[in-house]
């Protein structure tokens, strides 16, 4: 989700600038500089899932060699010396699947793109071996499945090596309207890998973190509003939030039956569309799913095209204009780039559009959340059954789970009633109907390809005591409300903070807009490796 503003005040906040007030927070202290690495010289920074299949195929690594590099690099910059902390849980089982996948590969059977390749993965995902799916509570401490994820059944399928999970703000950001993005009662406090006393941005906070800093080739996170795209863009990396039903949430900690994907996280635009091939299927237990085969493609890669913006046409979200003097000259050299490579761009307004909606997507996801939390804690291999379960637990243990926020939202969610309410049909039909007509219509009136904007603001320092505060812009809400596809791709950085820019389309439009974004990465070359600087200063 897009953070305080947005819960206070409802969707439309996901979209509006405002002035940055930084002064207003207390940054976390300030690290010794020896914690930095001074010279980061991992053997496996950047490299691409390809590179990797060419190094176990040429016999030069193992995937249990790979596994290995990884598990020391999380052990060297996420447990020591800068300590990101974005591994909440590794997989005790991470080298008996390599080894497996290895001796498959001996054999001669190659299962495809993803075999042997190490994946992190959102600690609210549920998988059937020896980690907890928690959600980064304690109350889910004991929550150990017996059942995986559909997308974890094909990620296997796939040879894939589950190496662990991510941290993430508690309950997917939906706990309080003072949280932190990307602290968890479990897991703690996420950092940036760019600057270390900045916020790496929620809900998926541990993968964009882990992702960035090389901690793994590839990872998953899910959005309910911008928990994908979000940690991606202050993370420098490249998401993909697909139309909801493409990817199965079966399996996964709910928000919002509505809006909740699981999305690939990658350094690239290619890994990102290897990744969202293997995870998208249709799955019966998803009412969500697609009801047309055609919908959904076995390979996304084959629309990576470096001319994929020739001729097309881009709208761009006219309030991207203002605000943040950076973000403006970012966005304007991005604006020039897709102009040279032979894409036209046109002025629109769709947070004009959407003002009518007001507070009404909050509203969903308060009675969906209570909803989906209920269906999916009724089943779970855990103490707590029931949302009230989970806040008499996190009141019980108040020093523990509760040490920096409340659980207001939880609260509120409490107090709704089921979704026969008539308060609950009329705002889902309006967050729905208004969004995708707003989208819809503003595409076809000007007979667009996609709708660009910068994905967010720049990253907030992290303030454990305030919580998070308006960074000056988001582009979440749109696609998240109207369930449709939305990519982002790393754009530029300001003072070794970046930010991406997004491309928006209508639904199962992915191989479009991947092929905009892919042909504009190419041209751009924005991604750049972290430095783990202490802070702005230094």
């Amino acid at each position: 989700m897009h953070r305080r503003n947005f819960l206070k005040t409802g969707s439309i906040a996901g979209i509006t600038l405002s002035a940055l007030s930084i002064n207003a927070c207390t940054p976390a202290p300030k690290k010794s500089v020896s914690d930095t690495p001074a010279n980061d010289n991992f053997e496996l920074n950047e490299v691409t899932v390809a590179q990797l299949q060419e190094y176990m195929k040429s016999g030069k690594y193992s995937s249990h060699t790979i596994t290995q590099l990884y598990l020391t690099r999380i052990n060297d910059i996420d447990k020591n010396g800068p300590k990101l902390n974005a591994i909440i849980e590794l997989n005790p089982d991470a080298l008996s699947i390599a080894d497996e996948m290895d001796n498959e590969r001996k054999s001669g059977k190659i299962r495809g793109p993803l075999h042997g390749i190490p994946v992190l993965l959102k600690d609210n995902i549920n998988t059937k071996d020896k980690i907890a799916t928690t959600a980064g509570s304690l109350a889910l401490a004991d929550n150990y499945v017996g059942k995986d994820a559909f997308i974890i059944n094909r990620l296997r399928e796939a040879g894939a090596v589950i190496l662990g999970k991510t941290n993430l703000s508690e309950w997917a950001n939906f706990r309080s309207t003072r949280a932190c993005s990307g602290w968890s009662s479990k897991g703690g406090q996420t950092k940036c890998p760019y600057i270390l006393d900045r916020n790496p941005s929620g809900s998926s906070a541990g993968t964009g973190s882990a992702v960035s800093a090389n901690l793994c080739a590839i990872g998953i996170g899910t959005e309910t509003d911008g928990s994908v795209v979000s940690p991606s863009s202050v993370n420098g990396i490249v998401g993909i939030k697909p139309t909801v039903g493409l990817l199965s949430r079966a399996g996964i900690i709910p928000i919002s039956k509505t809006q909740d994907t699981a999305g690939p996280m990658a350094r690239s635009v290619t890994d990102a569309a290897i990744l969202l091939g293997i995870l998208a299927g249709i799955d019966t237990e998803d009412n969500y799913a697609p009801k047309d085969k055609s919908k959904i493609q076995p390979d996304y890669t084959k629309f990576l095209d470096a001319n994929g913006l020739h001729g097309k046409r881009l709208g761009i979200e006219k309030t991207a204009y203002t605000g943040n003097p950076d973000m403006e000259a970012l966005l304007q050299d991005a604006i020039t780039i897709l102009k040279s490579k032979g894409a036209t761009i046109i002025d629109v307004e769709l947070v004009k559009e959407l003002k009518p909606i007001g507070t009404d997507e909050f509203t969903v996801l308060l009675y969906e959340f209570k909803d989906g939390l209920n269906k999916y804690l009724s089943t779970a291999n855990s103490k707590v059954k029931s949302l009230t379960d989970v806040m008499a637990f996190n009141k019980a243990n108040a020093a523990k789970a509760m040490p920096f926020f409340k659980q207001e939202i939880m609260e509120q969610a409490q107090a709704k009633g089921d979704l026969n309410n008539k308060e609950y049909l009329d705002a889902v039909a309006k967050t729905t109907v208004i969004t995708r007509k707003a989208i819809d219509t503003i595409m076809s009136d000007n007979k667009l390809d996609a709708i660009i904007a910068p994905t967010n603001g720049f990253a907030c320092t992290i303030d454990l005591v305030n919580g998070d505060y308006d960074n000056g812009f988001g582009f979440s809400t749109p696609a998240a409300m109207a369930g449709y596809p939305h990519i982002t791709v790393p754009m530029g950085a300001a003072h070794g903070l970046p930010i991406g820019l997004s491309f928006v389309s209508t639904a199962y439009k992915e191989a479009d807009i991947i092929k905009l974004a892919y042909a504009y990465e190419q041209a751009s070359k924005k991604r750049i490796i972290p430095e783990f600087k202490v802070d702005l200063l230094g």
